[in-house]
C-alpha cells in the first residue's frame, strides 16, 4: 500500500503536479470551519449563497466506501487577450484557472482514476472547498490575500480534489496557516483598492473582491462604489497577485494568447447572443473560456473600452 501511494506522488511529480492525501474522517471538520464563519457573520451573506452553498460534505453517494481524498496542484499561467479599439491593441489578461478549467479538471480526475484503477481502486469528484482542503492537506498554504500558494507555483495553479477508496494509513492533515513571508509584507493589502484584504481580520472581505463583481451576471451592474480603474483584467483580478513576492518568478507566464479585430471587439461590446457571432471569434471565446463568461463581456469591456450598455 505505501509503495503504490509513493508511486502515485511520483507519477504526479513527472507531469509537474503535486498532490497531498488526507483521511475522508476530516469532511465534518472541513464543514464545521466553514460554517464557523458563517456563524460568526464573517461571510457576506448573498456571496456565501452564491458561491459556497453548493459545497457538499457527505460521503459520495456513488462511492460510499470512500476511505480518502486527494487533492492536487496542477501549475497554471495566465492567458492573454488582445482587443483592438480605435487603432489601438489593448491587452487584458485572465487569471491562471480561467481558461480551461473543467478540461483540467477531467484530465487530473481521468489520470488518478487510471493509475487507482492499476490497483482496483475507484474515485469520483468532490464539491468541496479546495483553497481550504488544500491547505488542510498540506499541500498548501493561505497568503495574506486568502489566495492558496502552493511551493514551486505560487498562485499560479489550479487545484482538484477526488474521493477514493484506498484507504489511508497516514495522512498531512494541518492546522490552517498562512505563510512566514506574510508576517511582515502587507504588499497585497495595499494593492487592493477596494479594501477586500483588510487588516482587522485574516479572512478576505469577499463581497467586496473585484473578481465577485466582475463575475456575476452581465446584466448586474457594478457597485457604485467600484471605480473604472481598478479593473485590470477581463474577468477576475491579478492585482494581490502581481505585487506578491511568492509569484516573482511565474508573473510573466503567459499561457495562450487570443486577438480580437475592432469589429469583433465591437460586436462584444454590443453584448450580441453567441450565435449572432461569427464562427472565428466564438472559437477563440472557446479557446480562452470565455464562453462561460459570455454575459459578462459587454459590461466588463465596457470599463476599458468607455462603453456601457
Amino acid at each position: 500500500m505505501d509503495r503504490f501511494i509513493d508511486e502515485l506522488f511520483v507519477r504526479l511529480r513527472e507531469r509537474s503536479y503535486q498532490a497531498r492525501m488526507i483521511s475522508i474522517s476530516y469532511l465534518q471538520l472541513l464543514q464545521k470551519e466553514i460554517d464557523g464563519f458563517r456563524n460568526q457573520g464573517l461571510l457576506d451573506s448573498e456571496f456565501h449563497q452564491s458561491r459556497l452553498a453548493w459545497f457538499n460534505f457527505q460521503v459520495p453517494e456513488d462511492l460510499p466506501k470512500a476511505q480518502s481524498l486527494i487533492v492536487v496542484a496542477v501549475p497554471r499561467p495566465q492567458t492573454r487577450a488582445i482587443f483592438k479599439w480605435n487603432g489601438q491593441r489593448r491587452p487584458l489578461i485572465l487569471p491562471p484557472t480561467y481558461t480551461a478549467y473543467d478540461s483540467i479538471t477531467e484530465q487530473v480526475k481521468n489520470l488518478l482514476a487510471r493509475i487507482l484503477g492499476e490497483e482496483d481502486y475507484t474515485s469520483t469528484g468532490t464539491a468541496l472547498p479546495l483553497k481550504l482542503l488544500a491547505v488542510r492537506s498540506g499541500l498548501g498554504q493561505y497568503g495574506r490575500n486568502n489566495i492558496c500558494y502552493v511551493s514551486g507555483m505560487g498562485s499560479f495553479h489550479q487545484l482538484v480534489a477526488i474521493y477514493s477508496d484506498m484507504p489511508c494509513k497516514e495522512d498531512s492533515w494541518q492546522e490552517r496557516t498562512m505563510m512566514k513571508s506574510c508576517e511582515e509584507c502587507e504588499l497585497c493589502r495595499q494593492a487592493c483598492p477596494t479594501g477586500a484584504i483588510s487588516s482587522d481580520r485574516f479572512l478576505l472581505h469577499a463581497e467586496r473582491c473585484i473578481s465577485y463583481h466582475n463575475e456575476k451576471k452581465g446584466d448586474v451592474p457594478f457597485p457604485k462604489w467600484m471605480d473604472s480603474s481598478w479593473h485590470n483584467c477581463v474577468v477576475g483580478c491579478m492585482r494581490c497577485q502581481r505585487v506578491c513576492p511568492q509569484n516573482r518568478e511565474f508573473i510573466q507566464w503567459i499561457g495562450d494568447e487570443e486577438e480580437f479585430s475592432e469589429e469583433e471587439t465591437a460586436l462584444l461590446l454590443q453584448g450580441l447572443s453567441q450565435d449572432k457571432l461569427p464562427a472565428t471569434t466564438l472559437r477563440k471565446l472557446e479557446h480562452l473560456g470565455l464562453v462561460d463568461y459570455f454575459s459578462c463581456l459587454p459590461r466588463n469591456l465596457g470599463v476599458f473600452f468607455n462603453k456601457t450598455r
